[in-house]
């Protein structure tokens, strides 16, 4: 039997090679002649620089950067090969890199990306690939121009002294899977805004700061990305990768399924197991699993689908997944559930169960 993993990670919890390691390890305690194929996936937001940097071969470059809140930290982003770097937001403009008492959109800033961004092109990388997800900033990307060198003030955005200047001829690939625009009730500051501190009048106060930044950057650029799917993804950094470095986006997971050759990897495959932190009908709008399901349909090839939490089970089930499964009991406590041993262990029994039952 030949049995493909691409798990994503269980955010907060465990990475997508730990959830496969665990799931692997049952298979094994079950079906001991079994073939594990094992991908490290993510679609752009928490692994997305593990997962990128294994599918090419890349090496990790450790440079300063700051967080969202300006203070000095050291970040990571990947260098592949042939010449493309892979940057993750969330290395140095992520919420998990502040406490929760700390969040604050109106102040958190991409400075931090653009630095990453920036250490890439001066090392004369060919190719960007940026990953959005997993942000604490709503600042349209501002603070990741600036990083690159360019001066905002109020009439127009200077960058004749910025990176960008000299580097329009690097194609820049946006991954993500958020289609929101920059404005209004679907944008980034009323949709994403809460999730990074935003009270109510906060979000009021970004949509109008985002309003002034969209009529500026058109002047500036001579066109409009307000309305672009995508544009709102990582608080409006989509926008300005957009608008000024002329990015063009690409599903996360489509793009790294392209790159590690997952068509090749499903040949002869009896069964993919993936899966992914929470499931529900939001794992549908284009979330890692889904795409893997769709793939592997083409296929002709079954796809389990576990999580640690699961609701929307019959929505799953009709939308093309074989089997839909909760890993967790129905009353552990969430505190619980999110101590990586206890989810290794629960992750491992699962397969071990799963498969002796079916498949033994």
């Amino acid at each position: 039997m030949r049995i493909l993993l691409a798990i994503d990670s269980f955010k907060g919890c465990l990475s997508s090679a730990d959830a496969e390691q665990a799931v692997s390890q049952g298979i094994k305690q079950s079906l001991p002649g079994a073939q594990v194929l094992s991908v490290p996936v993510s679609d752009g937001g928490e692994g997305m620089l593990d997962a990128f940097a294994a599918a090419m071969q890349a090496t990790l470059v450790t440079c300063a950067a700051h967080d969202p809140l300006m203070r000095p930290i050291t970040a990571r982003y990947g260098l592949a090969p042939d010449g493309t770097a892979i940057v993750e937001m969330a290395q140095a403009s992520g919420l998990a890199l502040l406490q929760p008492e700390e969040r604050n959109p109106l102040i958190a800033t991409s400075f931090g990306t653009g630095e990453l961004i920036a250490d890439a092109l001066r090392r004369g990388c060919k190719r960007l690939i940026v990953g959005l997800g997993g942000s604490a900033t709503v600042d349209g990307g501002r603070g990741m121009l600036e990083a690159l060198g360019a001066t905002i003030g109020n009439d127009d955005v200077d960058l004749s002294q910025s990176l960008l200047a000299g580097c329009n001829d690097v194609p820049v690939t946006i991954a993500g899977d958020v289609r929101n625009p920059l404005l209004g009730p679907d944008g980034a500051a009323t949709v994403f805004g809460p999730q990074k501190g935003a009270t109510p009048a906060m979000v009021s106060e970004l949509e109008h700061q985002m309003e002034y930044w969209a009529d500026l950057t058109a002047h500036t650029v001579g066109h409009d990305c307000r309305h672009t799917p995508g544009a709102g993804a990582a608080g409006g950094l989509g926008f300005a990768l957009l608008a000024y470095m002329n990015a063009t986006m690409r599903s996360g997971i489509d793009l790294l399924m392209d790159l590690v050759g997952f068509d090749r990897l499903l040949d002869g495959c009896d069964l993919v197991v993936t899966g992914e932190g929470s499931a529900d009908c939001q794992t549908l709008m284009g979330k890692l699993p889904s795409g893997i399901m769709r793939r592997a349909q083409q296929h002709g090839i079954p796809t389990l689908l576990i999580a640690g939490r699961v609701s929307d089970h019959q929505a799953l089930l009709d939308a093309g997944f074989a089997e839909v499964h909760c890993i967790n009991p129905a009353d552990s406590p969430l505190s619980e559930c999110m101590q990586p041993d206890i989810a290794r262990q629960r992750l491992t029994g699962w397969a071990r169960t799963f498969l002796t039952k079916h498949f033994s």
